[in-house]
């Protein structure tokens, strides 16, 4: 029946875009146009289309029993068509629901505090990782706890991953009531977590006692890149042996944040292995369905770092993370120690319309600079070191001494043990603090080139 309505509604809305085609062009298309379009493939304007969508809409009219929401019914149509593409990543934003996007990007909103995402094979929405020091973390809420019901409201798996965020948050000050899964429990679990001004930070840095450095990326949103270039030259200043790149649970976000990153590890010059002697210091290209190149970035800021490195990966690391990791790889500067990434190589672009809403879309591959695309594939660590599920849960509150994946790491790289648990504090404190967006989004521009890469275990991503 739930099929069956959508159906209906989207035939409706079918017939709204029809009007505005018709209106758009003039009437100047002949019935022969429209019954030539249709015979090559679904038309919205052709006169079947608009018959059937006629014929619908009277049966609306007379026999439906709720009252219809006109907003309701457009946006639906809107996201019908954007559903029709068989993508899981396209979706259509209605200016509400953008407006929410941008302010992610930005970096403040209130919420509980934690990243989510939706499994787009299962339906199930579910928490990536709380938030540092966020309403989430302090009660309880862990990696890979399941959402089952959020303030009365039960979750369905044909919901959208925006729909569930938009219950999630609320005003300053109140009350999220959560009931959650949890693997291993015998019952759901359930949580009153208050809703406050979340700010988080999507680099994390501090001086291991053993002289490594350590840098936790969270995501790639807009203000990660400078907050990544000031880790990097402290841990440095400081005498680093090494550097030791966290990308664990990482999502992805914005392609031309990572690219940023890339740059300020690699040499200008330098020539991936197996790559194009023709193209020093590619970090990245883009490539639509028809081979044409959409996009491209090299390593041209002049900087690079010397140092041993190694990056620490799971199953979480997705799309940008992936790109991070890849290009280090390739230019031979990284030791890869945990699990295999997701595998998403595939980019979305966000185009923002005139009256504020926006559809998203996948629109290329990217291939790394050896010239690979690792789109369902993934990438392999050198070093696969898996974690229990019970380390898996508490990742980021373990001792650092306790961190399996963190150990191989240092040890790949050389360095002793590390002696003591981890420190309650970052010694990263002063980098700025910044939040995710919906699979953190570009937004510069109606049709802009910056485009998104963003996480994915076939899912969606945000924060709330």
């Amino acid at each position: 029946m739930r099929k069956l309505k959508r159906i209906l509604v989207l035939a409706l809305a079918a017939g709204l875009m029809m009007s505005a085609g018709a209106c758009g062009n003039s009437g100047e298309e002949t019935s022969e146009n429209a019954d030539a379009g249709n015979a090559a493939g679904f038309d919205i304007n052709s006169q079947k289309v608009q018959d059937k969508t006629r014929v619908i809409e009277s049966l609306i009219n007379n026999n439906f029993y709720y009252e219809t929401d006109p907003e309701k019914q457009e946006a639906a149509y809107y996201k019908g068509l954007m559903y029709g593409l068989d993508d899981k990543y396209a979706t259509y934003y209605t200016p509400e629901e953008f407006a929410r996007v941008r302010e992610d990007d930005e970096g403040e909103y209130v919420g509980i505090g934690a990243t989510v995402s939706k499994n787009m094979q299962t339906g199930e929405i579910y928490i990536v990782s709380p938030i540092k020091n966020s309403p989430a973390e302090e009660v309880g809420l862990l990696p890979d706890d399941v959402f089952v019901e959020i303030d009365g409201t039960e979750l369905t798996t044909d919901m959208e991953l925006d729909e569930v965020v938009k219950i999630i948050r609320g005003s300053e000050g109140s009350t999220a009531h959560l009931k959650m899964y949890r693997k291993g429990e015998s019952d759901f679990l359930e949580f009153d977590v208050p809703r406050r001004k979340i700010q988080s930070v999507t680099v994390e840095y501090e001086m291991l006692e053993n002289g490594y450095g350590y840098i936790k990326i969270s995501q790639f949103i807009e203000t990660t890149a400078d907050q990544f270039r000031a880790a990097v030259d402290e841990l440095v200043s400081k005498g680093a042996k090494g550097l030791i790149f966290d990308v664990r649970n990482n999502p992805g976000g914005l392609t031309d944040i990572v690219d940023q990153m890339v740059d300020y590890l690699v040499k200008d010059d330098a020539v991936a292995k197996d790559g194009d002697p023709s193209k020093p210091g590619l970090i990245l290209e883009m490539r639509d369905k028809n081979g044409t190149i959409l996009y491209s970035d090299s390593a041209k800021d002049g900087h690079f770092v010397d140092l041993p490195m190694a990056v620490l990966m799971n199953g979480n690391s997705a799309s940008s993370s992936e790109i991070f990791i890849g290009c280090l790889r390739d230019y031979g500067k990284v030791v890869m120690v945990g699990e295999k990434s997701y595998g998403k190589g595939i980019v979305q672009q966000t185009f923002p319309l005139k009256d504020g809403s926006a559809v998203k879309m996948t629109i290329a591959k990217y291939f790394l600079p050896a010239g690979s695309n690792i789109h369902e594939t993934g990438i392999e660590p050198d070093q696969v070191v898996e974690l229990t599920t019970e380390q898996k849960q508490m990742l980021y509150k373990l001792p650092y001494n306790e961190d399996p994946q963190l150990a191989a790491a240092i040890k790949a790289l050389g360095g002793q043990p590390l002696p003591a648990p981890r420190s309650t504090e970052s010694a990263g404190s002063g980098t700025t603090e910044t939040t995710e967006g919906k699979n953190s989004e570009s937004t510069e521009g109606t049709g802009s080139e910056t485009t998104e890469t963003t996480e994915d275990k076939s899912t969606e991503t945000t924060e709330e």
